[in-house]
């Protein structure tokens, strides 16, 4: 296969490092200062993030959904819970994500376990989404189940389309809601000059506190 080779794509990082002088005591304190700064920065959907799961043969899965709101508790997205990473996340809870925000030269790694939101955070979420995202759940009941095609899917969601009209409220799926990553391990990772990176990760003590070490490049 004649292609370009990968190995020879390298992209030098310039700037000034990264401190633990610069570092917040909290990890969603400077989750939340690091994302405000990929927003700012005009980086296509800073809330972007990879999830790794674990299926129940112990294969680990990664796929790409957007963090749809965070907090001090952790990261929360939504998905059709009978999907392939919903089933997975019931049966194991344990997941991390990245941020791989490589153009402003930095990732954000979180590790922990994932938990379901409640009704009320899932009702008022879905309320919240415009009217194409509302079908598409709908229509999408049997996500990362086979389909026969396209077309399959169209007329799906033409049907739902109309089960209620423009003005009426289109409730919640029950199979459809959120998760929240509870982050136990949180690192920091800002790229630098000839591959001598900086990282920190901060790990979550029994007490709640948050231990701060930087880690080898």
């Amino acid at each position: 296969m004649d292609h370009r080779d990968p190995a020879e794509l390298r992209k030098p990082y310039t700037g000034e490092p990264l401190m633990r002088s610069f570092l917040a005591d909290h990890p969603m304190t400077q989750f939340h200062l690091w994302f405000e700064e990929a927003y700012g920065s005009g980086l296509a959907e800073p809330n972007a993030m990879v999830l790794a799961s674990v299926e129940p043969s112990g294969m680990p899965r990664a796929r790409t959904v957007l963090m749809k709101g965070y907090d001090s508790t952790g990261l929360r997205f939504f998905t059709n819970y009978t999907s392939r990473k919903g089933r997975a996340l019931e049966a194991d809870p344990r997941a991390s994500v990245v941020f791989p925000w490589h153009a402003i030269r930095r990732q954000v790694l979180v590790a922990g376990r994932a938990e379901r939101l409640s009704d009320e955070e899932n009702d008022r979420y879905f309320a919240s989404r415009p009217r194409g995202s509302q079908l598409g759940a709908w229509a999408s009941e049997r996500q990362s189940q086979p389909v026969a095609d396209r077309a399959e899917l169209d007329r799906l969601y033409r049907g739902f389309d109309t089960v209620w009209s423009a003005d009426e409220e289109i409730p919640r799926p029950a199979y459809w809601g959120g998760f929240r990553l509870v982050p136990g391990e949180v690192e920091f990772w800002q790229g630098g000059a000839d591959r001598m990176h900086d990282r920190f990760r901060y790990l979550r003590r029994d007490d709640g506190t948050w231990e701060i070490d930087r880690l080898a490049p």
